[in-house]
């Protein structure tokens, strides 16, 4: 074979295993590579919070520090030592994504998990929200990581990161993406309940507000509730969440003014009609309530069972 043809031959067996690795280096790393025309709208170009305080993490304790960092921004005076019992586990020396996501409701927070989008973290990072990602770190087994990301530089391709011992990680966009990716894009913002994360849903959002509810003070889930209405006026949950809450605080008539509110926007609702003839029995005014709780009579709704019982208890008042 002629040395020309060998020489072509070559060059072309070059290129195509160029042009193999080139596509699979974007299938390791899809997002980066779709970052390069799609940046995100509204996102700065470079953005760093500098403000997000530093803890260095103990043996195993990525978790509770990275936590910690997330918390105190947020406005909660806690430290990664406080948060040991609450999301530590010595048995498999680390921490699970969920106990991660729950601490928080324990001191007034709320623990938002994003959606796995490379966009939805930097949309977050513009929102003053630094963003608590997993990662996979481990050169040869996998070894997972907590970090907080703090900042990012588009022109140098930089993600700058709270980890470890390091107070101030530069890492390629490319490479952190591969760790993240690693743990399923797994990312989570801390903040008060009327902050709400600027990529939440409602949906997510009022999903992330009952275990508050469940688990932290009454008044911070008010808040949450109504900034959850200011954001979405016509959510039906986020009236009724908020309602209940008032009410379980003895707030009867500000429950009542929220419940008739939303009764105006869903005048057949159930839920709405029994809840505020609930309210207003419990106010003393059974005779009105009796009147309302005959509007819900359907005995096809899946809740037919509490508007009987709230019927018994308003007809066991009067008498």
């Amino acid at each position: 074979m002629p040395a020309t043809s060998a020489l072509r031959r070559a060059r072309r067996f070059a290129l195509a295993a160029a042009v193999f690795l080139l596509a699979g280096c974007s299938t390791l790393i899809p997002q980066t590579v779709a970052l390069r025309t799609g940046w995100p709208a509204g996102v700065p170009l470079q953005l760093e919070l500098a403000q997000v305080p530093f803890f260095p993490q103990g043996d195993y304790q990525c978790g509770p520090a990275a936590l910690a960092m997330a918390m105190q921004f947020a406005g909660a005076p806690v430290r990664p030592e406080l948060l040991v019992g609450e999301v530590w586990l010595p048995a498999r020396r680390g921490s699970l994504q969920v106990e991660m996501l729950a601490a928080p409701r324990r001191h007034g927070l709320v623990g938002y998990r994003l959606e796995a989008r490379y966009a939805d973290l930097l949309r977050e990072l513009a929102a003053d929200h630094p963003v608590v990602v997993l990662q996979d770190v481990g050169l040869l087994l996998p070894e997972w990581h907590y970090a907080v990301v703090n900042g990012f530089d588009y022109a140098s391709g930089t993600m700058l990161l709270r980890s470890g011992l390091q107070s101030r990680q530069e890492m390629p966009f490319s490479y952190f993406e591969r760790t993240w990716r690693a743990g399923g894009y797994w990312a989570m913002v801390v903040t008060q309940p009327e902050d709400i994360p600027a990529t939440a849903t409602e949906a997510r959002w009022l999903e992330a507000l009952l275990g508050l509810a469940r688990a932290g003070p009454n008044e911070a889930a008010v808040r949450g509730y109504r900034a959850a209405l200011a954001r979405w006026p016509d959510s039906l949950p986020a009236a009724v969440g908020l309602a209940n809450q008032l009410h379980a605080g003895g707030a009867l008539d500000e429950a009542a003014g929220v419940l008739r509110g939303a009764l105006r926007r869903f005048p057949h609702s159930v839920v709405l009609i029994n809840n505020l003839a609930q309210t207003l029995s419990d106010q003393g005014r059974n005779a009105e309530a009796l009147a309302l709780i005959d509007q819900a009579q359907d005995p096809q709704s899946p809740f037919a069972g509490e508007v009987r019982s709230t019927r018994r208890l308003i007809e066991e008042r009067l008498r």
